[in-house]
């Protein structure tokens, strides 16, 4: 079973992310609640897959999100353009000078260090991507006039509201009508599931997002959670995927969506914030293709690099076709990711292929 992509010369963009992207406020070093000052990045778990692509790997990429309009709006309209995703997509929505009808969302994040754990304080209620809902989108003027190879969004917007929901499900089942392929990340999160129905409510929205999906990414919680699927012998108290665990796991997710053609999962043993064992997996064709591992890992911050793995793996997938070199390319680039600040990346593509390849870290002069 192979992905059948539609070809760059027939289409505007190569990836399109819908999703939201917030500004990520980021003390460094420091903690959130004895901060003086923040460094300011963009990112959302949707966007930075398409961000990656422009970015690193140089494909053509738009990302679909909404913005109130205002000073903060367009600061994340800054990163965006700077990171060079195209904002034709971008809904802008007036602002009401206080924001209680419609904001911009926050991220205040630190990186964690050691024994202490990452940490991140959202705060994203009643902003503007989480009021789209279907309709706001021409999506057969974008993936059928204008053209788009691949489509990514995933479970952090289609959490955010019950139209975002709806929104997600409009935009894949077009996406299907026009022969774009589809990717989607389940990134199951607890909290944003919580006041709008809890896990009843994940499944039920992700499964109907399922049907529709080529490229299913999520790691062990992920399927569990959001499909339902639990698999014997899973003990939930470690920190990593059991490789035969997630192998059953996709056993029975292809049965039931036989419409996924690839899934993928990174592979990551936390052993402290800073240190992780490193690797990933895809599913394709009745196989199983692992990366090579990065044991012993050191990250600088560890935000973004499951979606650096999804970047690079998409990548892998427009430009070879080959799962082995997708599974590689993605663990390679979600590693190099996590050695900068911020949620995207700031690899190229050359670092990616010379980690690949087993590069070492000597100096480069």
């Amino acid at each position: 079973m192979s992905l059948k992509i539609k070809p760059a010369e027939a289409c505007r963009f190569d990836i399109v992310s819908l999703g939201e992207i917030m500004l990520r406020l980021d003390p460094g070093e420091g903690r959130v609640r004895t901060a003086r000052s923040f460094k300011a990045w963009e990112g959302g778990g949707e966007y930075n897959v398409a961000r990656g692509l422009r970015k690193c790997f140089g494909l053509r990429g738009a990302a679909v999100t909404a913005f109130a309009d205002n000073e903060v709006g367009r600061l994340i309209e800054d990163f965006m353009m700077q990171g060079g995703v195209c904002t034709d997509y971008v809904k802008w929505v007036p602002y009401d000078g206080i924001g209680r009808s419609v904001r911009n969302g926050l991220n205040f994040t630190e990186r964690g260090f050691g024994i202490r754990g990452a940490v991140g304080v959202p705060d994203r209620a009643n902003t503007a991507a989480s009021q789209m809902k279907p309709g706001d989108v021409n999506w057969d003027h974008l993936f059928g006039k204008e053209g788009v190879r691949w489509f990514h969004t995933g479970g952090i917007f289609a959490a955010l509201s019950e139209t975002a929901a709806a929104l997600t499900i409009e935009a894949v089942e077009a996406a299907h009508r026009h022969g774009v392929i589809v990717s989607y990340d389940l990134n199951y999160r607890p909290s944003l599931w919580k006041s709008i129905g809890g896990l009843k409510k994940a499944q039920e929205v992700n499964r109907a997002i399922a049907r529709h999906v080529d490229v299913m990414i999520g790691n062990e919680e992920d399927y569990t959670a959001s499909l339902g699927f639990e698999v014997e012998g899973v003990d939930e108290s470690i920190s990593h995927i059991e490789v035969e665990s997630f192998q059953r796991m996709i056993g029975k997710a292809v049965s039931e969506f036989p419409n996924f053609k690839a899934t993928a999962t990174t592979l990551r043993t936390v052993k402290t914030a800073t240190v992780n064992d490193w690797g990933a997996m895809v599913w394709m064709g009745g196989k199983f293709y692992q990366s090579r591992s990065y044991p012993g890992l050191e990250i600088l911050d560890r935000v973004g690099g499951g979606d650096s793995f999804a970047s690079g793996l998409i990548y892998g997938f427009l430009t070879k076709g080959d799962p082995q070199w997708a599974v590689d390319c993605g663990a390679a680039h979600g590693a190099l990711a996590m050695t900068t600040p911020g949620d995207t990346s700031m690899a190229t593509v050359k670092e990616v292929e010379k980690v690949m390849a087993g590069g070492g870290a000597r100096v480069v002069r």
